[in-house]
């Protein structure tokens, strides 16, 4: 009988730490065999990292758990906090707001998705109360309430998920720590050569400065925005999509921490672009994304600083990209990860979960040990899934833009009259007509991510689903206060944000504020 037991194990090569690097890492370990698959990661620590990517979407807890991480040690360790959405302030118009919440809108009721009851009672007069107030997750974020969902599903307390904001540096560290301690192979270096094979044009190795070389099965380049692998040596090309994002710049800046610690990020939008702020518990981040055709540096900078809450901790510092993604994220037997992959601006805190997403394709896809060569077809269904997510997530984004009442504005009126991808042209076709969202199986946005955007920014649907009205007005009424009714209720029973904190997973030497914000 023939032995089909590969010779060696399988060899990855992760060229580039950071959190792109050590999750694909740590990922990779935890899912695949160690008899079958060895881990090898190269970094410099001469490389500074973009590690701004301090805000996440909760797809971040099913990975933590899927390493085994024990969370209040995790959320110790990288300084973090809760967060249960996003608050979008001035979008729309100045003054306005509303908040992207890790939830549900409403429940559905006689089999019809809740939007379309809470239109019919809109158009007929019998509404009195935003949509943000049949949100569970929204009501508890302004509040600044936080308590864990209830693992009861018909609970109204399970009706949302969660969030972390921590320092991406630290959460790099504290995968690097746990991963190496579990076989993955660390090597400080930096590559300065890398040879492929001259019939197939695969990478057969890296050759550090230090002479050092590598050899791998297959490559996976973490390098950020340099994409030395799949951008540099294998001439991957670069699909730019600043005509619908022209946002291409970013400071970023801490500051001291003041006030009470809010479970949610804020996105308030500005002349040029839009400022972020991320609160952690040692400190808050904050950065403007703006575009520099509408705004120099040096007046992003001083506008940045002047909307800081406490003092800031060191020099704005200057990022530049071009939003967009490689035509192919896997050629050959190189994959690339993170930035070396693409870049959507941080606006809905896509970044991790990007990563994420790519890491739980390539374990399914991974090819087994012993192949000759890369399956083309994994590669091409890596590719198809990539694109997906990307093209699905830069639709959501560009809504942001496009559904603004900020007149007078270069920026804003360029974006609001811009030509639209088709699949976002179709999507707001449909909701304008009856309120049809979409609702992926597979990548984002859900249909309540869409209707915190389209509603609060003040897109309303002419029509809405007919089978609605087999609710009288009266029912729907009652239905209506009964379910705010509800949320309030139990919000109000809720821990403030910072007491949760202080008492799960407060930092060493860090003195949480405990009390709500007024």
């Amino acid at each position: 009988m023939k032995d089909d037991t590969p010779s060696r194990p399988f060899r990855v090569v992760i060229v580039g730490g950071g959190t792109a690097g050590w999750m694909s890492a740590a990922g990779i370990r935890r899912q695949l065999g160690t008899e079958d698959y060895t881990v090898t990661l190269i970094e410099s620590d001469e490389i500074g990292t973009v590690g701004v990517g301090e805000a996440t979407l909760p797809h971040i807890k099913s990975f933590n758990d899927m390493l085994g991480l024990d969370e209040a040690q995790f959320m110790r360790e990288t300084r973090a906090t809760f967060k249960l959405g996003i608050q979008f302030r001035d979008w729309d118009r100045p003054g306005d707001g509303y908040i992207h919440p890790f939830g549900a809108f409403g429940e559905p009721w006689g089999g019809v998705e809740f939007q379309h009851h809470w239109l019919r009672a809109l158009q007929a007069g019998r509404l009195h109360y935003s949509l943000q107030d049949y949100s569970y997750a929204v009501v508890a974020a302004r509040d600044n309430a936080f308590e864990f969902p209830n693992e009861d599903r018909k609970s109204i307390r399970a009706t949302y998920a969660y969030a972390y904001h921590f320092d991406a540096g630290l959460y790099a560290a504290y995968l690097r720590s746990w991963a190496t301690q579990r076989g993955v192979h660390r090597i400080e270096g930096r590559v300065c050569d890398v040879s492929r094979d001259p019939t197939t044009g695969d990478l057969l190795a890296v050759t550090l400065q230090s002479g050092e070389r590598i050899a791998g099965d297959l490559f996976i380049d973490c390098s950020g925005f340099r994409s030395l692998l799949l951008g540099g040596v294998l001439g991957v090309a670069w699909q730019d999509w600043t005509h619908w994002l022209p946002c291409d710049r970013a400071l970023a800046v801490p500051c001291r921490s003041v006030g009470a610690l809010t479970p949610y990020t804020r996105a308030t939008a500005r002349p040029a672009g839009w400022t972020w702020r991320i609160p952690l518990q040692h400190r808050t981040g904050n950065g403007y994304v703006f575009s520099s055709q509408f705004i120099s540096d040096t007046a992003a900078r001083d506008a940045l600083l002047a909307v800081l809450d406490g003092a800031p901790q060191g020099e704005p510092r200057l990022l530049r990209f071009s939003p967009g993604r490689r035509e192919r994220a896997w050629c050959g037997n190189c994959v690339a990860i993170g930035l070396a992959s693409g870049f959507l601006e941080p606006l809905e805190s896509t970044s991790i979960y990007l990563v994420q997403a790519a890491i739980a394709d390539l374990v399914k896809l991974m090819p087994r040990p012993g192949a000759k060569g890369t399956d083309p077809r994994l590669a091409a269904e890596f590719n198809r899934l990539n694109e997906m997510q990307y093209e699905r997530i830069r639709d959501f984004l560009v809504l942001h833009y496009v559904a603004n009442r900020r007149h007078g504005e270069p920026l804003w009126d360029y974006v609001r009259s811009m030509p639209l991808p088709d699949s976002l042209a179709h999507k707001l076709q449909l909701f304008r007509s009856r309120a049809t969202v979409p609702n992926y199986q597979y990548g984002l946005f859900s249909r309540d991510s869409w209707l915190s955007v389209l509603i609060g920014q003040g897109i309303i649907p002419e029509g809405y689903d007919r089978l609605a009205d087999a609710c009288t007005l009266p029912s729907l009424e009652d239905l209506l206060n009964g379910f705010r009714t509800r949320i309030q209720t139990n919000v109000a029973s809720m821990s403030s944000h910072g007491a949760f904190i202080a008492t799960y997973c407060a930092a060493a030497g860090v003195v949480v504020a405990e009390e709500a914000a007024a």
